[in-house]
């Protein structure tokens, strides 16, 4: 579980970087598809992933305004304060809490019931389906897209032949 969320979070940073030089006319400019706009897609990314680990946590899931974060300083802020959060909860993942039952209670009167490990994969597959909208807007400027490559990143260490 946590490859690939720390694969998540190393694109996500390549993609903080790739933007840096955009004006904020085009991070904000809207977009077809996604959410909107460049900014406002990493907004949600960030979001969703601290969102959902609260919930399965028991905690509050507040809600945080996207007019407050206009500028990708603003919402690389949000992502490095609620990132600890998010880390904190990854890391202490271990394979009992697969299975675990979450229940969500939807505001139609639904009852929805889910195990944990759907739920974290969720997170993980919905930032990778946004980081590939923003492949596209990239493409759509022009410009060559963050890799989405997992190989390279560094994310497992390999045994270098010392056994299995």
């Amino acid at each position: 579980m946590e490859t690939f969320f720390r694969y998540n979070w190393i694109v996500r940073e390549q993609w903080y970087a790739w933007c840096a030089d955009l004006p904020s006319e085009e991070l904000l400019r809207p977009r077809t598809g996604g959410v909107g706009s460049i900014l406002k897609t990493f907004f949600h990314i960030i979001d969703v992933e601290w969102s959902w680990l609260q919930l399965l946590q028991g905690k509050p899931d507040t809600a945080e305004d996207f007019a407050n974060y206009q500028t990708l300083e603003a919402v690389r802020e949000l992502d490095r304060k609620l990132h600890q959060d998010v880390e904190a909860f990854v890391l202490l993942w271990e394979p009992s809490m697969e299975k675990r039952t979450y229940i969500d209670r939807r505001t139609d009167g639904h009852v929805h019931i889910d195990a944990w490990g759907e739920v974290m994969r969720h997170v993980i597959a919905h930032e990778i389906h946004h980081i590939g909208q923003l492949s596209v807007w990239a493409r759509e400027l022009g410009r060559e897209p963050v890799s989405a490559n997992v190989i390279g990143k560094g994310l497992i260490e390999p045994n270098h032949g010392k056994g299995p």
